[in-house]
């Protein structure tokens, strides 16, 4: 595959895999004496768990909110107390807002579980609790999506709210995940090269989808489109398309189109069917089309991560088409702001 290390993505998703016991003996500790779950984060990472409480909202009771570090500090949720946890991811562990958060915390005697991609972190040195699985930009969505799921799903076997047999049977399937995402991104290869090619020079996309695959929209149009290459882009949500974004939509504008496979599907299919008959620049991207040893049951809630699989490698070519390196910055890291 062009321009891809395979094993350091085997190893980081599996180390992604192997944080279970690391994370179930947190939440297994903990849950008998807190209200609630925040997750906290800024930027991108912050951004991929509003895929988490996509998946929480229909199937636990238990409180799980997701909320901007900045916004947070400045303003804490009511239900935010001594008797909450605090989950906070970072890539690096040294982002400005997650370490004001964890500081905030501390003075509350609030406990905080830090998810870091990089080792000795300040993150990791204030936090009560840390989970470290070593990753790069390219492939951390995947480790941060399974974490979110990880944390939940122990929430939810743990509050009587999902069998032992499905809890173990989304386990078993998460074990092979790191070899059948590996699968998916060689059958992605021939979609991504044509579409790097047909639109390196596109200025502007409209993306959409629906369900938990809209985390994935909004993630790929802000951090990699926008931050790693410096294309515009207007992520929307597909239940939203047509309450105002449809107006931009006429030929020759590209609208990029993200289907999973929960229920949100006939939302998507709205859009999809919808999108021909204005513009004749569309690109659909639908995990159905991709084959996995995986059952249809985990299918439904891994949406999110195969999509993330697929699109590093159109980011990858996209980034070489266009002779932009996607580590490449004009202010982040670069001035003060």
């Amino acid at each position: 595959m062009f321009n891809f290390d395979k094993n350091r993505f085997l190893k980081t998703q599996t180390g992604a895999v192997n944080q279970k016991d690391n994370i179930n003996t947190v939440i297994d500790e903990l849950l008998p004496e807190i209200d609630n779950i925040f997750f906290i984060g800024s930027g991108g990472v912050g951004i991929l768990f509003d895929s988490t409480i996509e998946f929480a909202r229909t199937r636990s009771a238990f409180p799980f909110q997701r909320v901007l570090a900045a916004e947070f500090i400045a303003s804490p949720n009511k239900t935010f107390s001594s008797k909450s946890l605090v989950v906070i991811p970072s890539l690096s562990g040294t982002t400005k807002e997650t370490l004001e958060l964890v500081d905030f915390c501390n003075k509350k005697h609030v406990k905080t579980l830090a998810l870091v991609g990089s080792p000795n972190t300040p993150l990791e040195k204030e936090a009560t609790y840390t989970v470290y699985n070593d990753v790069l930009d390219d492939t951390s969505s995947e480790s941060y999506y399974l974490q979110g799921l990880m944390i939940v799903l122990r929430v939810m076997l743990k509050k009587g709210e999902i069998t032992t047999e499905k809890y173990d049977s989304y386990f078993q399937d998460f074990a092979k995940l790191p070899g059948e995402l590996l699968k998916v991104k060689q059958q992605a290869e021939p979609m991504a090269k044509e579409f790097a090619q047909k639109f390196q020079d596109t200025p502007y996309h409209i993306i959409t989808g629906a369900g938990d695959s809209f985390t994935e929209a909004y993630y790929y149009g802000m951090c990699i489109l926008e931050e790693m290459q410096w294309i515009k882009t207007r992520p929307v949500q597909a239940a939203d398309f047509f309450h105002g974004t449809l107006e931009l939509v006429e030929k020759g504008v590209s609208v990029i189109v993200f289907e999973g496979e929960d229920f949100s599907r006939p939302i998507v299919d709205r859009v999809r069917h919808f999108l021909p008959e204005v513009t004749d620049t569309i690109t659909v991207i639908d995990t159905k089309d991709y084959q996995m040893d995986i059952s249809n049951e985990t299918r439904k809630i891994i949406s999110p991560i195969v999509l993330a699989t697929i699109l590093e490698r159109v980011s990858a070519y996209l980034s070489d088409q266009r002779k932009h390196p996607l580590t490449v910055r004009r202010y982040y890291k670069r001035i003060p702001y």
